[in-house]
């Protein structure tokens, strides 16, 4: 079974004109992300965003009481709310489809009926539920996520697309412990690995780990030909599902998706061995998982645990990704990292000065090989104990209270055993160098406030600053300007003559705050483009009666840093 066409338990894609027929009946229903937004109001809307059923469900009956209810009323009762319907209804609605050929795509099965009875009165042979979950995401072009964009989906909306993404249903949707082949849909990583990648125009680019195919489908915007691959046979049915019920948006050919897209079974690099890719993407199963003797692979959950002990699946990445990287191709990915023993420390301190390294980078630093630049970007800290409950409540494992306190003392047996006091989530910014003797790119920095969506175009460019200094050894005689988003914030005691704090933030992409020395604050006060580096330094050394070389190889130190964060920008001469 090569296509994954016809997995058992999953969503089937060998009929074309069905899935076509299906698209059709969407589309006129208007079940679009707007479509649903602007029927269910912003309220209920944003409840159903939190996994809130509740008022979506009153929505939707209170239409069920119009003498011309909306269409799109029905999807959102089958998909997002989870509801038993009949087969009238369900003919009504997909004219084209009908209740056969949804069950034929194994998007529906037959309800669960009460011992002796049914919930609606007609016979259970004619009511059914939902087997999966699809539903709406938008998705722009490349060109329309700019540093300008709010994020992917809010860009410009002649520019995006309407697709329809299938997925296991949640726990929220179908009480009960989560199925250990679960595949997850549209979440909060999904969006963010989407938010965080770099667009560029790429030959061949990898989704490793593709789920629903999430990644695929932004890929496919701005690549040649996409590889997807997964570790689960009912993940890839439901991403070629997904790709040819899109395939008008995705500009694929139903009849020749070999052309730009392939599938591949198999665990982490091993179903492109030899292969090489321009962009690597991947929301690797990374959770840390206590590892029993004699455990069953079939007992894991698969999209979020690769089986290994540890954080060892993210760093096996990052020591091997550049084996499948062309001389300067990229991976992004997210992932989580145990901090052991004494690593935690408070780095606020070392953060504000630039100073060394924060410890906890330490060992994920040591997983790097030489040639492969990193960037690493730790947003949340968890201790062990936080970290057991928030991945025992996502697969809903807490309604069992014995396999409850049992998972739990185990993870934190686990972690006592290799000394972890906490454990970091983040973002991890690879690339293999063109030259191998280039100066790398060895960056972890903790960011834990908001940053600007889609970030992805703000790393872009950060990356582009450090590859133009590395470029431009000395400063001395280039021209430098403030960035448009850049404003300065003053701190003084009631009274005093002076500032005893002088701030500079950045409005948009990471948001920084830099804490500015006097002289690095005259410095860029003058730096409007006119002057040059050298220049501005040379005035400030001998206003503040500083001439010894020192000073100046300090303060342009100060000012590269500035470059490299984006306060600074090279002037347009």
């Amino acid at each position: 079974m090569t296509d994954f066409s016809g997995v058992p338990g999953a969503p089937q894609s060998s009929d074309l004109p069905l899935l076509h027929a299906l698209a059709t009946d969407l589309a006129d229903a208007h079940y679009t992300v707007d479509g649903v937004a602007d029927f269910l109001g912003e309220s209920a809307a944003a409840a159903l965003g939190r996994d809130q059923l509740v008022p979506a469900l009153l929505r939707c009956r209170d239409e069920a009481q119009q003498e011309n209810p909306a269409t799109v009323n029905v999807m959102i009762l089958l998909w997002l709310v989870g509801e038993d319907l009949d087969r009238d209804l369900l003919d009504t609605a997909f004219p084209r489809t009908r209740t056969g050929g949804l069950l034929a795509l194994g998007l529906l099965e037959p309800a669960a009926a009460a011992p002796g009875t049914d919930a609606g009165g007609s016979s259970t042979a004619d009511r059914f539920r939902a087997a999966v979950d699809l539903r709406p995401y938008g998705i722009a072009s490349p060109e329309a996520a700019s540093p300008e964009a709010a994020s992917p989906e809010a860009a410009d909306p002649e520019a995006a697309s309407n697709l329809w993404v299938a997925s296991d249903l949640g726990a929220h949707q179908r009480p009960g412990v989560l199925r250990h082949d679960h595949v997850l849909g549209i979440g909060q990583a999904s969006l963010s690995l989407a938010q965080l990648t770099i667009r560029r125009s790429v030959d061949r680019a990898l989704d490793l780990g593709t789920g629903c195919g999430i990644q695929a489908f932004h890929l496919l915007r701005h690549a040649r030909h996409v590889t997807a691959t997964d570790i689960s046979e009912r993940a890839l049915a439901f991403t070629r599902f997904n790709m040819l019920l899109n395939a008008e948006a995705l500009d694929l050919d139903p009849q020749r998706l070999q052309d730009r897209v392939s599938l591949r079974l198999g665990s982490m690099l091993e179903p492109v061995a030899g292969e090489k890719f321009d962009l690597v993407v991947s929301n690797p199963p990374f959770v840390i998982t206590p590892r029993a003797e004699g455990e069953d692979p079939e007992g894991r959950f698969t999209y979020r645990d690769g089986g290994m002990a540890g954080d060892g699946i993210v760093a096996t990445l990052m020591r091997t990704m550049h084996q499948v990287l062309v001389p300067g191709g990229t991976a992004q990915m997210l992932g989580n990292w145990e901090i052991q023993g004494s690593d935690l420390a408070d780095t606020t301190d070392a953060e504000t000065a630039g100073a060394e390294p924060l410890r906890w980078s330490g060992r994920i630093e040591s997983w790097l090989p030489p040639e492969t630049d990193a960037w690493v970007i730790q947003r949340e800290v968890l201790e062990p104990a936080e970290y057991a409950e928030m991945w025992l409540r996502d697969a809903a494992e807490n309604r069992d209270r014995a396999e409850y306190l049992s998972s739990y003392a185990a993870y934190l047996a686990d972690f006592a055993s290799r000394e972890v006091t906490a454990v970091g989530f983040g973002s991890v910014f690879l690339r293999r160098r063109a030259a191998p003797d280039a100066a790398p790119l060895r960056r972890f920095e903790e960011i834990t406030h908001a940053l600007e969506q889609p970030v992805g175009p703000h790393l872009g460019a950060a990356v582009g600053r450090f590859d133009w200094l590395a470029a431009h050894p000395s400063l001395h005689d280039e021209y430098l300007e403030v960035a448009d988003d850049v404003t300065e914030e003053r701190h003084a005691r009631p009274g005093a003559e002076h500032p005893g704090v002088i701030l500079l933030r950045q409005g948009a992409g990471l948001r920084r705050t830099n804490l500015m020395s006097t002289e690095l604050t005259g410095f860029v006060s003058a730096s409007d483009g006119e002057l040059s580096v050298g220049q501005i330094i040379g005035a400030l050394a001998a206003l503040l009666g500083r001439p010894d070389p020192d000073f100046s190889s300090s303060l342009e130190a100060e000012v590269r840093n500035l470059v490299l964060d984006g306060f600074l920008i090279p002037a347009a001469r």
